[in-house]
């Protein structure tokens, strides 16, 4: 019974909620500090709400559609050549960009953890921990879904760590700050880290294969609660942070942490965080991996070069900026994205009464990130 019950429940909601809680979260408590935590808290219901029906649209979807696809297989087939075009394009350049948003933070923190003892530059431990993520992206989803509860419950430790020694330095002044002042792109700001860090549709199709044939049914279920989950661990995780840093917060949250923690517990925080980038890191290059294989017929190794050293050689560019990254890609890629997987549940026989709606919230979302980017 309890073998079961983690085959069929805990270890799929496992990898899935470890393939959410990525680099995105680490944001919240800066967007949180800039725009107020009443607004983001309001878009947090919202976004949560949007980005678990959009699981449980793609979800159906994925039921009736045949498996071995990915994002762009999954458009090709129900929306035909320029449906996969259009899913292929935002599958690359979301995925890119995610990838090196992950090398960013992840490469900050092992600096922040290991440049004091060892010395060295950024750079070296960037490069560090592409090597070790690219390696297991290479090995595939079987290396990395056996290791995910041990870095969630690594993760969560630390957070409780954190909160329980720094309880005292929380301050609900923090928090509720009383002197934000919203112009029209603060009023928006939340809306693409927020909904980066829910999404999560690109690990549905592996989800799906975890349980196989016999245990499908438990696919909408098991994307129900671990978005709902997540969704509230990121709103602690913001309070926490903001509570502690108030307008000191940094971009990559926990960086901020330095003048209020001892350098023990600031380096399992760093580590934790860096783990929990990891993971994410490698979910997202599998994925990337597995389109250009399964989608576009690309050999193993050549999707493995493509998927992992092009945001390696965009970071060595000097691509660096966290936020504007997260920002634009969870609005504009994401958005574009999102529109798509509603088309294709119109072609299943979607209902409009929730097709229209969603795609509408994408739009515009589409529109502010365009205008937030040029002005």
């Amino acid at each position: 019974m309890l073998k079961n019950l983690f085959k069929d429940y805990v270890y799929p909601i496992a990898v899935f909620s470890g393939g959410m809680i990525g680099v995105g979260f680490l944001s919240l408590p800066y967007v949180a500090m800039r725009s107020g935590i009443w607004l983001t808290f309001l878009y947090f219901l919202v976004l949560t709400g949007l980005v678990a029906a959009i699981n449980l649209i793609f979800a159906e979807i994925s039921l009736k559609t045949p498996d071995y696809k990915r994002f762009p297989g999954f458009a090709k087939y129900h929306l035909g050549k320029w449906g996969g075009g259009l899913a292929f394009l935002c599958a690359i350049v979301g995925g890119i960009g995610a990838l090196l948003a992950y090398l960013i933070v992840g490469g900050e923190f092992l600096t922040n953890i290991f440049q004091p003892l060892f010395g060295g530059n950024a750079n070296f431990y960037t490069l560090l921990y592409f090597v070790a993520g690219a390696t297991i992206v290479y090995l595939g989803i079987k290396v990395v879904a056996k290791v995910e509860i041990a870095v969630l419950g690594f993760l969560f430790l630390s957070l409780s760590l954190i909160f329980l020694q720094s309880f005292s330095l929380i301050k609900a002044g923090n928090i509720f700050a009383p002197d934000i002042k919203l112009n029209f792109f603060n009023l928006f700001f939340p809306y693409g880290p927020i909904l980066f860090s829910l999404w999560g549709t690109g690990l549905i199709p592996e989800i799906e294969e975890i349980l196989g044939v016999k245990k499908k049914k438990l696919l909408k279920k098991i994307l129900f609660i671990s978005t709902i989950s997540v969704s509230i661990v990121y709103l602690l995780f913001t309070l926490l942070i903001l509570g502690i840093t108030g307008a000191k917060t940094t971009e990559t949250a926990l960086t901020g942490l330095w003048p209020f923690l001892g350098n023990g517990l600031m380096a399992i925080s760093l580590l934790a965080g860096a783990l929990a980038t990891f993971t994410g890191f490698i979910m997202q290059g599998i994925i990337l991996k597995e389109s250009f294989v399964y989608d576009f017929k690309i050999k193993h190794w050549q999707a493995f070069v493509m998927a992992c050293c092009t945001p390696l050689i965009l970071f060595l560019l000097g691509f660096k900026s966290f936020i504007a990254l997260v920002s634009l890609f969870g609005g504009l890629i994401l958005g574009i994205s999102g529109i798509l997987i509603l088309l294709m549940y119109k072609k299943i026989g979607g209902k409009n009464y929730i097709i229209y709606p969603l795609s509408l919230v994408f739009l515009l979302g589409i529109i502010y990130e365009i205008t937030y980017f040029t002005k």
